[in-house]
Order: C-alpha cells, then structure tokens, then sequence
C-alpha cells in the first residue's frame, strides 16, 4: 500500500528528504535537543491542565468510581499546509457548506432534489435526524448550518502523491475548535522565534468571525442581536469549549433553566431581570432543545423554544434539523448536491462509499469486511465502527451479524492510508496518522481562519483520532509565502483582521 507523509518524500525519516514547505522548520527542529523537547511537553501538559482544558470521557470511571476527565495529548510539531493546498481547499469547503446549506432549505420546503430521484424519499423522511417540525419554517438568508466542521484526510493515489477528502460532514455541534485555538496560543508560547522565522496565517481571530456569523443570522427586525451559548452544562464532555468561546465572544454562557419563553420571544434569567434573546448558539442536541416538543423528560432545553422559533423570534445555530444532512447515509450523495443546486462539478472528492442497503453493496461489504471501514449511519466519537485490517475474526464475524440485521444502518469505505505526520511520542519522532478538521462559518459569506483542528492517532499504525479513543491534536500552520523583510513584520496573531473570505 501506498504512504503519503506530509513532512518527508518517502518512510522510514531516517535520511529521507524534506519537503519543501517544511524545510525552514527542519532546520529548526534539528538544532532541538530531545531533553528540551521533552520540558517543553511537560511544560504545555501542566498548563493545559491549569487552565483546565480537558474533555469527559463518557462510559470512564476513575478508581473512585467518578468520572474522568482527561487532558487531549497536545504534539510539539505542528502539521503545515501549503498556502496554494489551503486555496483549493477553502474553495471546496466553501462549495461544499453551501451545497449542504441549499440542500437543508430544500428539504424543509420544496424538496426539488427528492422529487428529482437524486437522493430517495425515504432516505430523507425515515431519517432520524429528519425534523418534520421544520417543515416550511423560513431562516435568514437561508443558513441552516452556520459552523462546520468538515473532517479533510490526505491519501496518496497511485503514484504516491497526497490526495485530499473529505471524511465527513459535521453540522450539528461541531466541536474541536477550542483546542486549535489553545494549541496555536500554546506553540506561541513555547516557541516564539518560530513565529518570527515563518509567516504562519492567524487563526486567533476565530471568536470574532464566530459572532459576526452569528449576528448576521439575526432577523432584520433584530438591529443589536444579543447572541447566548447555550451548554448541556458542566457535566458535558465539551464544556470548557463552550465556556472558551463565550468568554472569548463576550457574550453569556446559559443552560436551559436560565432560559424562558414568554409570548414566543426568548428570555434570559439576569440579575436584572428579563433580558431578551435574540440568537442561541446551542452545543445542545435537537432532543433535549425543547421539552414540549422533543423529549418531555429533558431539562437541558427550554420549553417553548420551538415556538418561538418557528414565529421568527429567535434564531437557533446550527438550525434544529440539521443533522440530515451529516448523517453518513446522506454523505454519499453530497456530489450530487453539489452539481444539481450549485451547477459545479465537486472541487472536493468524497471518500468511495458503499451504502448497505443497497443489495450489491451489501454483498461486496459482506465479502469484503477485512478489507473495509464499517461504519454505522449515526455513528460518531470513532464508536459504532468497523476497521477490517486491524480487527480480530471474532469482531468481523459479530459486524457481519449486525450489518445484516440492519444493512440500512451501515455505510463501509476503502481502508485508506491516512497520511502521516512527524509526531512526538516517547521514542522519539515518528510518524503518526492524521486528519484535518476546518471550522466553515456561514452567516452572509462563507468564512473561515486558515487551517483548522488537526488530530492524529498516536498509537502506531492507528486509524483513529478520535480524543476519546487515545487520539491528541496538532497546532496547524498555513504558511504565508516567503518570510517578509525586517520593514515589514511577519505575521503574527495579533494581526486579527486577517481572514479568509470566500
């Protein structure tokens, strides 16, 4: 099988060349001693762990029977994109968050692409996530998914170069961001003089983007929207991001109780008495939202919320309903999205897919299950999913059972040579398999900070990345051409205005 790293031209490192976006950083990187690289890790473990930057591992107890909370292993090195790469990739990011964005809006009124074949009716109206509830309810400038996180992985095609795609499409509560954040903050301070060498595009930007995009999903009626996060509370896995990014916003952290509907307009709870809400940008499932519509035993959400959403009183990002079109069942047809509302032909490619409840594909899945990544249609965390080469008989055998009980509920995939990244670990430096996770905003444009959350699996030979399955996080560098002369200073994360439009 083919291998693509991103920092050398072939494996084993041991005398291979350097690529050219990363020669300025090898030359640094081989004047580090091992020891001092190895204070500096120590260094951002005790920080991250100050501050508090951790993340719940649900299912996990300590010996003390409490939950655990556990730190995402940070790597010293960062993974760097060339500028030209992250071009096209922002154009296709872009295409693809509008495609699915059309499509959202068109199956919650019109439906044109179901009544055109494209994609099948019950693929749409048996889907879990589908929300009828949805159904003709009118958003700002058409915007269902507002913040994407769209999994990018690199695999080399048969001559052996790097070939992007994408892996999926996370719109519901995309989370991550928070850690590229903290790891670019992170690099700044461990290794400054890498900032002064090679002009790295900012990404500390990221929270003033997020609340123009979600201002600008307000109504016109809302002239001085006031924008709340609404969290499952602290007891969610994600709670420091969603604290991070209110803070980093300036704007009010709210659970569900905080929360209340009154002639179907939103109200916040406030010391000084009843302040209206105009925008939520909730990291709370469609389920829990709203008690009177969805589950009656939740008390995450607040009911009435779905009224006053479907008056046009308040504005909820991402849109209730979204998650149709994340779900690994839809992926398969989003080039299809992409031709049949923007008239394009795909700039990023999809991952070949197999979808199991078509017979032919169910079969090919069946004979080849040692051979294919299985995963289930509403899968997620790296759970509910088979990777043929690295599983046992035994596990390929209870797979066959349960795709064959529900072959609906499974796509399979090619087992793809994730491409690697120099990475950090205890023997030294080695490579590790990664991926990329952009964070695509949506408001009145397309926008998004250069780069994204990269993940790597820092178990040898692993496939997954997921943080709750051993997985650690990479800061991200763009690289901005050729380092400017002295008169005119590299780029640096104060320079805020800095962004990527498309």
């Amino acid at each position: 099988m083919h291998k693509f790293d991103e920092m050398y031209e072939q494996l084993p490192y041991n005398g291979a060349a350097v690529r050219e976006h990363y020669k300025r950083y090898d030359q640094w990187l081989a004047k580090q001693p091992a020891d001092l690289m190895r204070s500096r890790r120590e260094e951002a473990e005790h920080i991250f762990r100050r501050v508090g930057i951790t993340f719940a591992v649900y299912g996990a107890k300590d010996e003390d029977g409490s939950g655990t909370e556990r730190l995402i292993p940070f790597d010293l090195l960062p993974r760097i994109i060339p500028t030209d790469e992250w071009a096209t990739m922002q154009k296709g990011l872009a295409q693809r968050a509008n495609a699915l964005n059309r499509f959202l809006h068109d199956v919650y009124h019109d439906q044109e692409i179901l009544k055109a074949g494209i994609i099948p009716r019950e693929q749409i109206e048996h889907n879990a996530q589908f929300r009828p509830e949805m159904m003709g309810v009118d958003l700002p400038n058409g915007v269902y998914a507002s913040i994407a996180g769209i999994d990018i992985v690199r695999a080399p095609d048969s001559s052996g170069k790097g070939e992007y795609f994408v892996l999926e499409d996370n719109l519901r509560v995309p989370s991550g961001v928070s850690y590229m954040l903290e790891n670019r903050k992170m690099m700044m301070r461990l290794f400054p003089e890498l900032f002064s060498q090679n002009r790295v595009a900012p990404v500390a930007h990221y929270p003033d983007l997020l609340l123009e995009t979600l201002r600008a999903c307000a109504t016109h009626t809302m002239s001085d929207p006031t924008v709340v996060v609404l969290t499952p509370g602290m007891y969610n896995s994600a709670y420091f991001e969603h604290a991070f990014l209110a803070q980093q916003m300036g704007i009010e952290l709210v659970e569900g109780q905080d929360l209340f509907v009154k002639d179907d307009f939103v109200y916040m709870r406030t010391t000084h008495g009843p302040m209206r809400v105009d925008v939520i940008y909730r990291r709370v499932d469609d389920d829990f939202l709203d008690p009177e519509v969805f589950r009656p035993e939740s008390t995450l959400g607040c009911a009435g919320l779905m009224r006053a959403y479907r008056a046009g009183n308040v504005v909820i990002c991402n849109a209730v309903g979204t998650g149709v079109a994340d779900d690994k069942s839809i992926y398969p047809y989003v080039p299809k999205m992409i031709e049949f509302y923007l008239g394009e032909q795909p700039i990023l490619k999809n991952v070949p897919t197999y979808m199991c409840r078509n017979k032919d594909d169910l079969a090919y899945t069946l004979a080849n299950l040692k051979d294919l990544v299985v995963k289930e249609v509403h899968g997620a965390g790296g759970y509910g999913m088979l990777i043929g080469p690295a599983a046992t008989q035994a596990e390929i055998e209870d797979f066959r059972k349960a795709v064959l009980a529900k072959p609906d509920g499974y796509i399979a995939q090619p087992t793809l040579s994730l491409s690697s990244s120099p990475t950090f670990v205890e023997s030294g430096i080695a490579p590790r398999h990664i991926d990329l996770r952009p964070f695509v905003l949506t408001g009145k444009q397309v926008q998004m900070v250069p780069g994204g959350l990269t993940r790597v699996a820092l178990k040898e030979g692993s496939l997954v990345v997921n943080s709750s399955q051993g997985g650690g996080t990479k800061d991200t560098w763009v690289i901005e051409g050729e380092r400017r002369s002295a008169k005119a200073p590299a780029a640096s994360q104060s320079q805020s205005q800095s962004q990527t439009q498309v």
